[in-house]
């Protein structure tokens, strides 16, 4: 593989002697790795179930290793299921390092596609609220999409820039994550198309945004909170550099120690104009050190936890619950907090608790879209099928993993269930997978009405 001859220049002295490791690893072939989503299965079941060869990654406790090159983890029913995550093994660090717990605001900055901001919403366990940002809105469109399939509804979806993200949520995190955009030299041996990307666009023309989204970050995270910081870049200026600018604008921030593992590098305080030793917390993934491609992390907390700011919450609603939601909700076994409930003409949201006011940012989604009150009738949605457990549901149909039915189903076709339920049955059921939801079904004589939702179907 052809390298700038800069870029080389570079690495020789961050490496030193370890430089000809560094190269030869250009030589060998990508690691491929999955995450399990363990809001909706556990690591254990998992392995149980998994229908092809994986290898656990040593330092993340729901990551593994599949052959790329052999298996298409994408095409099978349990991917449709969201019970999995394709995403490079390094790349899973920054949110298994980030120490959500259930019940935080958390706010991944810049989320597309998704492979962090679906661990950060599996670790709330529907309670408290992910605010997933991407500036970029056909970015954002496919984040929303791995979002809902991972069955995630606490959540705000957003297209916006981070400083008017800024505008609305003063010292409203307790953790925040920023994957920031990189000159992503530590993807060159998985994308050859970023090395024609930085020499267009290198260290230094990042490094500027880098600075700006996290000053804008420190704003809004509460007293206390933690801010993972991580590129999938090695230089210095976009790594070290952008987190000694922050603690030189903002020097309550503290470098705090991560969940260590044999591979990783320490950072460099040899790169800092302080010199400082406490650079060495924050931590380097090399690819010749690791099965993984180039990554840098820095974790850090702001001062020490304070009383609560005081932020403008929206008032609960009063509204009146239409009819044919209360009625359909009679067959789903969920501690409803009807004052959540948003509804735009036919569309109906839950939302997550204790949102400040934030009319005037662009939205692709507030809350879980349950589906439309329409005449007579309510009408259920694809995110509402993915964030339900197949025994939340009375009426639902579920297909072996081997049945045919199942690839006919995420294809959008018609499908023939009277060897599954009763001839009187009818109404909207839940299709399952085994035991884990894909979608929902409207039957009638037997046949069911096929309502997996277009833009998600398989294809052949």
């Amino acid at each position: 593989m052809n390298l700038p001859i800069a870029f080389e220049e570079k690495m020789k002295k961050l490496l030193g002697e370890e430089f000809s490791d560094y190269i030869k690893c250009y030589e060998e072939p990508r690691f491929y790795g999955l995450r399990v989503n363990t809001k909706k299965i556990t690591v254990e079941k998992f392995k149980e179930i998994c229908p092809f060869d994986i290898q656990p990654i040593p330092w993340i406790e729901n990551g593994f290793y599949y052959d790329g090159e052999k298996v298409q983890p994408a095409k099978h029913p349990y991917y449709f299921a969201g019970l999995y995550y394709l995403q490079e093994p390094s790349a899973m660090t920054p949110a298994n390092r980030l120490p959500v717990e259930p019940g935080d605001k958390v706010l991944d900055v810049c989320a597309a596609p998704g492979g962090k901001a679906t661990e950060l919403g599996a670790k709330l366990k529907n309670e408290g609220v992910l605010i997933a940002n991407d500036i970029s809105n056909s970015r954002a469109k496919g984040l929303l999409k791995n979002i809902e399939v991972f069955g995630i509804g606490n959540v705000l979806v957003l297209s916006e820039e981070p400083g008017k993200i800024e505008n609305y949520f003063q010292e409203y995190f307790d953790k925040i994550l920023i994957d920031a955009p990189c000159s992503g030299e530590g993807m060159f041996r998985k994308d050859k198309k970023m090395v024609k990307a930085w020499e267009e666009h290198g260290p230094e023309f990042f490094a500027k945004i880098q600075r700006s989204i996290v000053t804008q970050a420190a704003r809004m995270l509460k007293p206390g909170g933690m801010i993972l910081y991580s590129t999938c870049t090695f230089d210095p200026e976009e790594n070290e550099g952008t987190i000694e600018y922050l603690l030189e604008q903002y020097p309550e921030f503290v470098i705090k120690e991560m969940e260590s593992y044999e591979g990783f590098a320490e950072g460099m305080p040899e790169v800092t104009a302080s010199k400082s030793e406490e650079f060495k917390k924050t931590v380097r993934i090399f690819p010749h050190k690791m099965h993984g491609e180039g990554h840098f992390l820095a974790l850090l907390q702001k001062g020490e936890k304070q009383e609560e700011a005081s932020v403008k919450i929206k008032p609960k609603r009063g509204k009146k619950v239409p009819e044919e939601l209360e009625t359909f909700f009679k067959d789903v076994n969920w501690d409803v907090d009807f004052h959540r409930l948003e509804i735009h003409t036919e569309r109906v949201y839950y939302m997550p608790e204790n949102l400040p006011d934030v009319k005037g940012i662009r939205f692709l989604r507030t809350g879980l879209y349950l589906g439309d009150v329409k005449k007579n009738r309510f009408e259920p949605s694809q995110a509402f099928a993915m964030c339900l457990k197949k025994e939340e549901y009375a009426h639902t149909i579920s297909l072996s993993v081997e049945d045919e039915r199942v690839a006919k189903y995420l294809k959008g076709e018609t499908i023939e269930v009277d060897d599954l339920v009763s001839s009187k049955e009818k109404g909207w059921q839940l299709i399952c997978v085994e035991e884990y939801p894909l979608g929902w079904g409207k039957l009638s004589n037997g046949t069911l009405k096929n309502k997996y939702l277009p833009g998600w179907r398989l294809q052949s």
